[in-house]
Order: structure tokens, then sequence, then C-alpha cells
């Protein structure tokens, strides 16, 4: 199974140099995305039913260097399952960005956007499997290169203006990142995520809470984590559909996943509880106001998804393996939620020719199909029950309560607003988009109802309807069929979870990773 590991990051290069020579055959583009992607996840679940068969995780030394002088690819439960279900999320995407481009041709040229998405694929790939810090860096810029060529695809101004944002926001991020890393080396002479853990604990306390601050400084900007985050809803609205849905599923993860290695393998006695619980609340209640405020259907996503990266760190902050176990469950179920829901926003915007809750109207009649695939994860989202949104937050609440500190019932009662204000502001939306009938028009002198939306970013922006190939609806509906699923398969999947909560609990020493190398 070893040999297995490094395919996860040198199969998607391999495809975007493949798709890069064939740039002007699009159907071998696509082929080859379909295939990369479809491998990489067969992989990753071969890797996952191996680990929790064998009950080991599987390091892997590359170069035939030892460990740990060398690039060191580690896999256990937690990285198998989060590439095998970003893998998921990558192929859906790209099928639906198959069925756009298809249909309208490409704004950019063909040879671009495959290459680029099978290295964003790499670089999360990579990051997930990263031994050491170093190596979770590089992760990060592979990513972080495919990204600010995605975001800009089209060259319109406002992809550019807001490219230019997100570009400058992740530079800071990486030198902030860099910084620490350079830090740490030149502490205790590593950056072995294993053997961090063994020697910082030798350094002084207040050596130790300045790398870690560096540490999680960098990572919360990635993760959009307040009052970090301000950059994320300006930046992913502009970008195309399938660009937005695949950003918003993965990329915060990406940091949310770097924090959860820092909180539990480099740092495990950490004593900054109260800090990340106080910027968990803010994240969730800031985050959903400013869904609120909004008449956008993309900016109400994008806020929403600052809000919900807030439970996750809530569950961190937390630290026990119940809550750990919640916050993984929590992170699956959000990055197929918020992907599937900008898809159905993406198809709401070629259906209605815009975005905006005030410009649409009688969805549920026009486009009965969309309105399903909007009000299914939407509902989800929100966290009614049985949905996987209300199977997380309960099992985070349930973990935060039997630590019965007042902080902890605090953020429970913040999680129950976030909750309801994000159904609120989603279930607003459909009432407006999808229940309003033709002629019930919303404008200005409309008061008494909803007048502050009209002065909200985007309420006005009408774009020109288009043709919705099947293959985009498909594609979608393929992501809702999955999110249905994770509520169906909930318990053994919880199952999984509860064991990568417990395993986190117990640091990876280096002996264990030299032990587990195969």
């Amino acid at each position: 199974m070893s040999a297995l590991v490094p395919l996860l990051t040198t199969l998607p290069l391999l495809g975007a140099a493949i798709a890069l020579i064939f740039g002007r055959y699009r159907r071998v583009q696509v082929g080859v995305s379909v295939v990369t992607l479809t491998v990489v996840c067969a992989i990753a679940v071969l890797l996952l039913i191996d680990i929790e068969t064998t009950g080991t995780t599987i390091a892997v030394s590359v170069g035939g260097w030892p460990i740990p002088y060398g690039i060191v690819l580690y896999v256990d439960r937690l990285a198998a399952l989060l590439v095998a279900v970003s893998s998921i999320v990558l192929l859906a995407v790209l099928l639906f960005s198959v069925g756009q481009g298809a249909a309208d041709g490409d704004d950019t040229p063909i040879s671009i956007f495959h290459p680029s998405y099978l290295i964003l694929g790499a670089g999360i790939f990579t990051a997930f499997i990263a031994g050491d810090l170093f190596n979770l860096y590089v992760g990060f810029e592979i990513l972080l290169v495919a990204s600010y060529v995605l975001i800009t695809l089209g060259s319109t101004r406002s992809r550019l203006r807001t490219g230019a944002v997100y570009i400058v926001v992740s530079l800071v991020s990486s030198i902030l990142f860099l910084a620490a890393i350079a830090a740490i080396y030149g502490a205790v002479g590593t950056v072995n995520i294993a053997q961090l853990s063994e020697r910082l604990a030798q350094l002084p306390a207040d050596v130790q809470m300045v790398l870690h601050l560096l540490l999680l400084l960098a990572f919360a900007i990635k993760a959009a984590v307040f009052p970090l985050s301000f950059w994320l809803p300006d930046s992913y609205p502009t970008a195309p559909a399938p660009v937005t849905a695949v950003f918003a599923g993965l990329l915060t993860k990406v940091g949310v996943y770097a924090m959860i290695r820092t909180e539990t393998q480099i740092f495990p006695a950490s004593d900054l509880q109260v800090l990340l619980l106080v910027v968990a609340l803010a994240t969730m209640i800031v985050g959903v106001l400013g869904a609120v405020a909004q008449a956008e259907l993309k900016r109400i996503l994008s806020f929403t998804l600052v809000s919900h990266v807030g439970y996750m760190v809530f569950g961190l902050a937390v630290g026990t393996a119940a809550s750990l176990a919640a916050t993984i469950y929590y992170m699956i179920h959000h990055i197929v939620v918020q992907t599937t829901l900008f898809l159905a926003v993406g198809l709401v915007e070629r259906r209605a020719g815009s975005t905006s809750i005030l410009k649409v109207n009688d969805l549920m009649r026009a486009a009965p199909v969309i309105a399903v695939l909007y009000f299914i994860p939407a509902i989800n989202l929100g966290g009614l029950p049985p949905f996987s949104g209300f199977i997380g937050k309960f099992a985070l609440f349930d973990a935060a309560a039997r630590e019965g500190d007042p902080l902890m019932y605090v953020l429970i009662a913040g999680g129950v607003i976030t909750s309801l204000l994000t159904l609120y502001a989603l279930m607003r939306a459909w009432n407006l988009a999808f229940w309003r009938a033709e002629d019930d028009q919303v404008d200005e002198p409309d008061v008494a109802r909803i007048a502050y939306l009209g002065s909200a970013p985007a309420a006005a922006v009408q774009t020109e309807r288009r043709v919705t190939p099947r293959i985009m609806t498909a594609a979608t509906a393929g992501m809702v069929a999955v999110t249905i699923a994770l509520t169906v398969f909930a318990g053994p999947l919880y199952q999984v979870c509860v064991s990568i909560g417990e395993t986190l609990m117990q640091p990876t020493t280096l002996s264990e990773l030299e032990g587990d190398a195969r």
C-alpha cells in the first residue's frame, strides 16, 4: 500500500502535464482530468480500508532518505478520508464545469483550466498527506498558485480586482507560515511534525507561545477565521461558478486541517483554549450576521462559509476526542454541502440570469428541479434534523456540554443562534427566489419587508439567461445525493470519525512514525 501514497500527488501533476500537452484537444483534457481524479479517489479509499483493517498508519520517506531527514508522506485515517472526499468533490465540480464550458464556450484558452484544476487538486492532496511543515507549505503554495489562475479566469475587471486582494492576502499568509517554519527550525532543528511535539515541549513557555501563535495566525488566514476572514466574501462570488464551488468547499478546510494538526500534534498541551473559543464564537456570529444582510446568493453562501468555520474551530478548541470526532464529521459535511449549494446557485444564475434574491422569482414553477437541488442542501446546512448538519452540530454541542464549563454553554448558545440565522438567511432566499410569484416584484419602495437589502452589494446585478446542460444538473444532483448519503450512512462514517478523534488525542511520536514506514 505504501507504493500508492506518492501517487496521490504525482498522478494529478502528471495529469496536469498531459492536459497541458493536449491543450488543443478538449475531450482529451476532460478524459485525463476525470480519470486522474477517479483513480486518486480509489487509491484514497483503498488506503482508508487498509488503515481501518490493520489499525496502523502509513509513512513513506520520499527518495529513500531515513525518517525524519527526508520528505515524509503520512497517511492516517484523517488524511485518507479527506483525500477521498476532496477527490469526489473535485470530480463533481469538474463535470459541472465541463457542461458549462461546452454550452458557453470557454472565456479563456482551453489549455489553462484543466491543468490548473489538477494542480489545485495536487496541492490539496499534498497538504493532507504532508508529514512535515515544509511539505505542508509546499502543498499550500501549489494549490495557491493554481487558485490564482482559476480565480481570475476570463480576466474581467471584477475578477482581476478581487483576485488581486485574494493573492495579496494569500501571500501574507504564506510569508507568515514560512517565517514560522524558519523560527521553528531555528529553535528545534527539525520540521518533521512527529518530532516537533517532542522537541517543542523542551522550549521555554514564552518561545512555544510565539511559535504557536505564528502558525495559528498563518492557518487562520487560510481558514478565513474572524477577524482574518474579511477577504473571502468579496473574493469568491466573482469567480466562475465551478471555481467558487470548489474554493468554498475545500480551500478553507485545508486551513482548518492544518489547525487541527497544529493543536493535536505539534502543540498538544495548548493553553489557547479560551482564545480559540472566543474566536470561534466571533466567527460564527459575525459571519452569519453578514449573511443575513446580503441580497445576492453567492455572497450569502460566502458569509455562511465563514460562520460555519467557527463550528470547526469550536470543536478544535474543546479539545476532547468526542469534540474532534464531531469536528471531523462536520468538516466532511460542510465540504460536501457547501460545494453543492454553490453548484445549485450556479444553476440558478443560468436559469434566471441573476443570483440576486431581489431579481429572481418564481423558480419553483419555472425550474422545480433546481428548486429541489437548492432546498435539500440548504436545510441541511441550516441544521434541520435528521440531516448531517444536525448530526454534526448536536455531536459538537454534546461534546462541549460534557465539559461543564460556562464558556462552553455560551458557545453552544452561539452555535444554536448561528444555525437558526443560517436557516433564516437561506430560507428567506428560498422564499423570494423560488416561491415569490413573477408579478410580485420587490423594489426599493417595498420598505415594509426587506428594504435594507436594496443597498446590499450586488443586489441589482443582472446577467444573461443561458441554457443549462444536463450534465451540470446531473453533477449537482450527484452532489445532493452525496449530502443525503452523509445522513443515511452517518453511523459508520461517524465511527470512523470517532476513531480519528481518539487517534488525534495521542500524538504520533518519531519512533511510531518510523515503525509505520512501509
